[in-house]
């Protein structure tokens, strides 16, 4: 009896365990949204409130898993997760709920929604969700599933699954997964990591806030040659990893056309795709679609054109190239043609102040271009392109991989301009005539992942010749032998850089980061009987560290930068030489609290010229809801006038140039100082069922010296001195991109400036500075064909107000302007047509309305007299120009 009792009991024991030990075991994974590791904490902390055994959330494959017991349902687990703000495969949270997180926890969502969890469930066995976008993709998608143990793996980038075909006994879906995941590809198990996915080459970069299940609306905006701007807005990932070695990042460029909302910084990505709506010759073309920046041709004779942002000219922008200096000193006036479209990768444009850790010379924001680079899969494009008045170039460009750590990319471009255009008839060339050779290197080195180190060096040469004037002038006879008036400009240039990011194992959040870089430029020119010469030698240095303070959400920059600038000029007769020594110190500061982002720096640079400048600069985002967004900004910046190398425009005319000296060291003048305020306001909601957007923004900048550019004392004569009173700028802007229907995308902008400046005859609107300008692009592509075929039509309409001219009073009435031009529009429209994946064709044309400046040239009959001046350009000098062109990708 005592036996069977003992047996009863040590039954009912062991039942009892393995139900205990049943319940113990029970676990499960669910998909929930969040960002970094507050939410991390708020998730597991919430599912272990509510009755989880133990909970372990993943950021990076954004899964939950839950261990409980049969006392608990996971759907109330999940329920409050979602009332903590995190949405999940089966229950959403409430606006207010996701409204109330902290901004760094303000995940995308539109990424994961409940019907995913069905999408994933309802479909075959042993299928599975992989993103990404081309045959590069396919092929590494399979691969990795191999190399993980799969017998078969066969990816579909249109249902963007996997089938894999494998011995569970050998390995396991989760096992092959992972190691997708640590390729670049995120699934429906894992994501990868941050840094991964920004190393993959830029055709495989696909859009990682799709929904699984769904088409990836990157994959189709590539095939169809745009961008669908409400699936494509910016992704500024905050894994540590990425962000560490900002300013000497040697990974692939972002792809993203539209402003960034997690930026405190009004920033806007630009990326290949939208350079590709336009002929985007170079980068001075290359924002004929974008309402920000205006494009303008600076004078009549040499046909160059320039940039304004903010209301005031190019030489207050930083134009950098892959983070360095570029497109400033000698090559102000020409150096936007020097960086070829087709090599572009990506823009970052920023209006107002950007970051110290770039320098000092930013008063109205920065352009950063970024150069194509990284491929897993050797790819090899020829771009051909010839317009109908004898421009011809051609662009080869070829990025791929050498092994696991290196890649190298080859760019190679060469235009030339033979036929003579005089649309005016008044025979002067409309353009110069001319060739370019421009070539590039480029070799990377990633290690980040095991090593943490990574290094980008570059190279580049650079010869461009041109012969502008009259008509049938021979560029090799002196000009003093020949009657007939002539341009003729000569320029060599070299540059040499390296970029080197280290990040400190098991501290992803802290890097070490150095830049440098050597530019040699040379210029040999003439303008009729005045001749200009220069040379300019710099190296730029500029060392970063980065690291938080206590956690992610208080982090900070700091670091040196070294600046040599060797100047070499003569003009006419006189010799201009100066070295400029600036060594710098610069740190920043970035708060992120629940809905705002602070960035706060300063820096100073004891330049030997100028004297000591102190440059704070300050940004600032709220968050008022997920979808409304301000931004305030406030900084100072400072910069070295090279009154002859950004005055060239001017050079083709009778002007004298007079320099009244001011005690300054510099052409004896004093450093441009000034200070920069803005606001902006951004504004997303829905319209037509898709995202829209509009941003209006208000900058003002307040010189505190400026050298003066005057072309009102007399129109015979160029005068520059300091300022003395004020000089000021205000620019509003206010922009709508919406989507009424798929695959229309429409951008409308209105801009309205107020420039005004004391001169020595008093204060005075800056010349060539429309107050109004109006901006409306429109941009549409059919769905592909049975070939994969599709067309792709952009048109883009420049409004522009009327502009102060300068004074001319005091000329023969037959040489005498206006007071203010008339107000025109210029239209450009391009068609395209993508046969497949490897060969597109474009039409074109500029300036369709055929506007055009009648009196480009004041008296132009006479170019060696002394009312000649090539230099009084408001409007366009060339009618209506057609052109055609052909990308092949091998």
């Amino acid at each position: 009896m005592k036996s069977y009792i003992s047996r009863i009991i040590l039954g009912l024991f062991l039942l009892f365990t393995s139900f205990v030990f049943a319940q113990n075991l029970s676990q499960n994974q669910f998909k929930v949204k969040g960002n970094c590791d507050l939410c991390k904490d708020r998730i597991e902390t919430t599912a272990k409130k509510s009755g989880a055994k133990k909970a372990s959330y993943s950021v990076d494959s954004q899964t939950l898993t839950l261990e409980t017991d049969d006392t608990v349902s996971t759907d109330d687990i999940l329920k409050e997760i979602a009332k903590a703000g995190h949405d999940n495969e089966k229950f959403n949270a409430s606006e207010a709920d996701y409204n109330a997180l902290p901004a760094c926890c303000h995940y995308e969502r539109d990424q994961l929604t409940a019907n995913e969890h069905h999408h994933i469930h309802s479909k075959k066995e042993n299928e599975f969700y992989v993103k990404g976008n081309c045959e590069s993709c396919k092929a590494r998608i399979e691969k990795a599933a191999k190399d993980a143990g799969a017998d078969l793996a066969e990816w579909d980038a249109e249902k963007q699954t996997v089938i894999l075909n494998f011995d569970p006994k050998k390995t396991s879906s989760d096992k092959i997964l992972k190691k997708i995941a640590d390729v670049g590809h995120d699934n429906e198990k894992y994501k990868s990591s941050d840094s991964t996915y920004k190393n993959l080459p830029s055709c495989c970069l696909y859009d990682r806030e799709t929904p699984f299940g769904e088409a990836n609306p990157k994959v189709h905006s590539e095939e169809n040659g745009k961008q669908d701007h409400q699936a494509q807005e910016t992704s500024h990932t905050e894994n540590n990893n990425e962000k560490a070695i900002e300013g000497v990042t040697v990974t692939g460029g972002k792809a993203s056309t539209s402003l960034s909302k997690k930026e405190a910084g009004l920033i806007f990505n630009i990326d290949k795709k939208e350079l590709l709506k336009a002929a985007c010759c170079n980068l001075s073309e290359s924002f004929e679609t974008n309402a920000t920046v205006d494009v303008s041709f600076s004078n009549a004779v040499t046909g160059t054109k320039q940039l304004k942002m903010l209301g005031l000219d190019q030489k207050y922008t930083s134009l950098t190239k892959e983070l360095l200096p570029e497109v400033r000193g000698l090559a102000s006036a020409y150096g936007l043609s020097f960086i070829p479209g087709r090599w572009i990768e990506s823009i970052q444009l920023t209006k107002g102040g950007s970051t110290v850790t770039n320098g000092y010379e930013s008063i109205t924001g920065q352009i950063n271009t970024e150069l194509l680079k990284n491929s897993e899969k050797p790819e090899t494009s020829l771009n051909l392109f010839a317009d109908f008045n004898g421009r011809t170039e051609a662009n080869i460009t070829s990025v791929s991989k050498i092994d696991d750590k290196w890649s190298q990319t080859f760019l190679l471009h060469g235009n030339g301009t033979f036929g003579d255009t005089d649309m005016n008839n008044d025979s002067f060339l409309d353009r110069p005539k001319g060739t370019q050779l421009n070539a590039a290197y480029l070799l990377n080195y990633n290690d980040l992942e095991k090593s943490g180190f990574g290094s980008h060096f570059g190279i580049n040469f650079i010869k461009d010749e041109r012969t502008a004037g009259q008509i049938g002038f021979d560029k090799k006879m002196p000009q003093n032998q020949q009657s007939l008036y002539g341009v003729g400009i000569d320029i060599s240039r070299f540059q040499v850089w390296n970029k080197t990011g280290y990040v400190f194992k098991g501290k992803p959040y802290q890097s070490l980061g150095w830049m440098n870089q050597y530019t040699f430029h040379q210029q040999d020119s003439f303008f009729g009987l005045r001749n200009y010469s220069g040379k300019q030698q710099t190296y730029y240095s500029n060392l970063i560290f980065e690291s938080i303070l206590g956690n992610t959400n208080h982090k900070y920059k700091a670091g040196a930068s070294f600046m040599y600038d060797g100047y070499d000029e003569t003009y006419l007769t006189g010799n201009f030489k100066r070295n400029e020594i600036v060594p710098g110190a610069f740190a920043e500061y970035t708060l992120t609290g629940v809905k705002y982002t602070l960035v706060a720096g300063a820096r100073v640079d004891f330049h030997n010229l100028a004297g000591t400048q102190f440059s704070p600069r300050l940004n600032f985002k709220y968050d008022i809801t997920p979808q409304t967004i301000l931004r305030l900004s406030a900084g100072r910046g400072f910069r070295t006038a090279n009154v002859f190398a950004e005055s060239q425009q001017y050079f083709a005319s009778n002007r004298n140039i007079q320099i009244l000296e001011n005690g300054g060291n510099i052409y004896g003048l004093r450093p441009e100082i000034a200070w920069n305020y803005g606001a902006s306001l951004q504004q997303e909601f829905k319209l037509f069922g898709r995202k829209s957007t509009i941003v209006a923004d208000f900058f003002r900048t307040d010189f505190q010296d400026q050298v003066m550019v005057d072309l009102d004392r007399s129109p015979q004569q160029l005068t520059f001195y300091n300022l003395e009173g004020k000089s000021f700028a205000n620019s509003f802007q206010t922009q709508w991109d919406f989507t009424p229907f798929k695959n229309f995308d429409i951008r409308l902008a209105y801009k309205y400036y107020d420039v005004q400046a004391d001169y020595l005859s008093g204060r005075r609107e800056v010349p060539f500075m429309a107050k109004h300008r109006g901006f409306v692009n429109v941009a549409y592509s059919t769905n592909k064909d049975n070939n994969g075929g599709f067309w792709s039509f952009d048109t883009t309409l420049n409004l522009v107000g009327k502009q102060r001219l300068p004074d001319t009073s005091s000329n023969p009435e037959e040489f005498q302007l206006s007071s203010y031009s008339p107000s025109y529009a210029v239209l450009n429209a391009q068609i395209s047509r993508n046969f497949n994946k490897k060969i597109r064709a474009y039409l074109g044309g500029e300036n369709l309305t055929s506007y055009y400046q009648k009196n480009a040239i004041v008296d132009v009959k006479n170019p060696f007299g002394n009312y000649f001046d090539g230099g009084m350009i408001y409007a366009p000098i060339m009618k209506a120009n057609f052109y055609v062109g052909l990308d092949v990708t091998f």
